[in-house]
């Protein structure tokens, strides 16, 4: 009761007045599980290389990846994604490094397979841009453009090699047309039938993947705005779900989360699968940066980000904090 008058008994500051009470009402709430961790592993080096853009993230040796997978067993986190950056002289056209059984990726697989086994769900990156001189994620064709269909037959060599290498999941991140249908097949005519599909269903191009490019070496020329898709479109995002999922996706993803919350919701709201978002290298670079400079506090920016994206229906968050995040909570 106020001197100018009453107004409706319901008091929603009642639900603030400590910690405790917030704990206890919160809608929300991230669990170490939650969490997957994006790790790069690089080729031909025996110590971990910083990578400039994404202060404290690294490119591992076999010996660091393996000691980063323990970690985040240990933490609790649920899932690790690997990224292969292959030596320089590795790369052609056509990207081979990234179907070679020896190569940085299969290799990388089975090390940690070999140090955590079923204890931590191992996915890999199904792309080809690691691994071509060009840096598209795809075949080009005698015009320089992206080739979607001799595309698809090297992504199914890459599932192939990946699966045979031990990995639990492959993540579909090239965007091309049909590319979850054809894996699944390949998966399937191996006997990978339990190798799961993570279908990049809703994939930006984005400015925020700016960091790790410098993270993977890509030797991009131009861009990839003819097979991402373009920020300003949301329907465009569901069609490609549907399209996913009528091809036999078991999750999807959204990448990039925090500037695509809205569409994040849609998904979640749409479909009966796992969601999963990835809060890419420039959204990790950018809290960094401003922590760095005094400008936010940077853990609780952290758990803020995070929480957000969960907010908006992620069942899964790929984030670079995943171990640091777990311990903390």
């Amino acid at each position: 009761m106020t001197v100018y008058g009453s107004f409706p008994g319901a008091r929603p500051r009642r639900l603030r007045t400590s910690p405790a009470m917030r704990r206890m009402v919160a809608e929300t709430r991230l669990h170490p599980a939650d969490l997957i961790l994006p790790a790069f592993v690089r080729e031909g080096v025996t110590e971990p290389v910083a990578i400039s853009a994404m202060p404290g993230v690294v490119q591992h040796s076999l010996d660091t990846l393996r000691k980063a997978a323990v970690e985040a067993v240990t933490a609790g986190v649920s899932g690790i994604m690997l990224f292969g950056v292959p030596e320089d002289g590795k790369k052609d056209a056509l990207g081979t490094a990234g179907t070679d059984p020896e190569g940085i990726l299969q290799v990388a697989v089975r090390a940690v397979r070999d140090e955590v086994g079923d204890d931590l769900v191992i996915m890999s990156d199904l792309c080809l841009d690691e691994y071509t001189d060009h840096g598209h994620c795809g075949v080009l064709d005698a015009a320089g453009r992206v080739d979607n269909d001799a595309t698809l037959e090297r992504y199914a060599e890459m599932a192939q090699v990946q699966a045979d290498a031990g990995v639990h999941v492959v993540g579909t991140s090239g965007m091309m047309d049909g590319q979850v249908g054809v894996v699944r097949d390949a998966l399937d005519t191996i006997g990978k039938e339990d190798v799961a599909v993570l279908a990049y269903a809703v994939k930006y191009s984005s400015a925020f993947y700016g960091p790790f490019r410098e993270a993977v070496g890509s030797s991009l020329k131009g861009d990839r705005k003819t097979y991402q898709q373009d920020p300003a479109n949301s329907r465009e995002s569901m069609r490609e779900l549907a399209l996913d999922l009528e091809e036999g996706a078991d999750m999807v993803m959204v990448k990039p989360a925090g500037p695509y919350l809205d569409v994040l919701a849609k998904v979640a709201a749409e479909v009966d699968v796992p969601v999963a978002a990835y809060q890419i290298s420039g959204e990790y670079s950018m809290i960094e940066a401003a922590a760095e400079k005094g400008w936010i506090d940077r853990d609780k920016a952290i758990l803020e980000s995070l929480t957000g994206i969960k907010r908006a229906g992620a069942g899964m968050i790929l984030t670079y904090w995943a171990t640091e995040v777990a311990r903390a909570l």
